[in-house]
């Protein structure tokens, strides 16, 4: 039997691939016209790059105490949420983020106390600009999954805080918001922004009102609303209507605060105070 010339068995060979390509590139087009807002490699990933995005969050994290982490083989769960991580010192978040992060505990045994001097034993969070080295594993999460609310409010509080870019904050929080336009908690971040770091309060308050809506809509008939999120909202506003002298609408949103506060007396003792000054008004 007559072998086939190799020149031929090329030749099918690109024909195939020419028909593979013929049937593929319209339906790739399509799918990057659906995915306009995705990269290529989110799309070849699918849902499986929230995995990643999770993981890229938790770099960030191991970054921020300079490589001390519960590892898998630890008995204490790695914290459980991005909270500690924006906490002020003596807040419940902090305490509570203490508690976890005393993980490894005493030395069981000798050998538990000799090896603890090749590991990182102190439980510390980076400062003096250090904290810039979290940013690329957060910018990376927020590509892998701009759904990640978190990854924006946390790069966005490091930015303007500890790095004096607010501007950079500022865009970073409304390339979350074109993804998550209704998210009260970036809404509330970037209220932050304009009234802490641009001082623009007229700006700050009118971000916080849509963010109070946003909260409404999405926590409103919630049998467990993020009520911590509505505090905040509702103080920040109370403070900037304060200063402009609105003090009506402070007392109201100070009123609010109290209703879904923990620790509602220095609220009350604040409302008071408001109210005595409207009274003279």
């Amino acid at each position: 039997m007559k072998q086939p010339a190799p020149w031929s068995l090329l030749l099918l060979v690109g024909t195939a691939c020419l028909s593979v390509a013929t049937y593929l590139q319209p339906r790739a087009v399509a799918l990057l016209a659906a995915e306009h807002n995705d990269s290529v490699l989110n799309i070849l990933l699918g849902d499986s790059r929230r995995i990643f995005a999770n993981q890229l969050f938790v770099e960030a994290d191991v970054s921020f105490h300079s490589g001390y982490y519960p590892s898998v083989w630890d008995q204490a769960a790695a914290p459980k949420n991005s909270q500690h991580m924006t906490a002020t010192e003596g807040s419940p978040e902090e305490e509570e983020h203490e508690r976890q992060m005393s993980f490894l505990g005493p030395p069981t045994d000798w050998i538990d106390r000799f090896g603890r001097h090749f590991m990182i034993t102190q439980h510390t969070h980076l400062s003096g600009g250090n904290e810039r080295e979290i940013l690329p594993w957060l910018k990376l999460s927020a590509a892998m999954d701009p759904h990640r609310i978190d990854t924006y409010t946390v790069a966005s509080y490091w930015l303007r805080r500890a790095l004096g870019k607010p501007k950079e904050a500022e865009q970073f929080l409304r390339d979350g918001l074109r993804d998550n336009p209704d998210s009260y908690e970036l809404l509330l971040e970037l209220g932050h922004v304009y009234a802490e770091n641009f001082h623009e309060d007229q700006r700050a308050q009118d971000v916080l009102e849509l963010a109070l809506r946003r909260w409404q809509e999405k926590e409103g008939g919630k049998k467990e609303p993020d009520n911590h999120s509505k505090e905040e909202i509702v103080i920040n506003l109370a403070h900037l209507e304060e200063q402009t002298g609105d003090i009506k609408d402070a007392v109201i949103h100070l009123q609010m605060a109290a209703a879904v506060s923990p620790h509602p007396q220095a609220l009350y003792a604040q409302i008071t105070e408001l109210k005595a000054k409207l009274a003279q008004k």
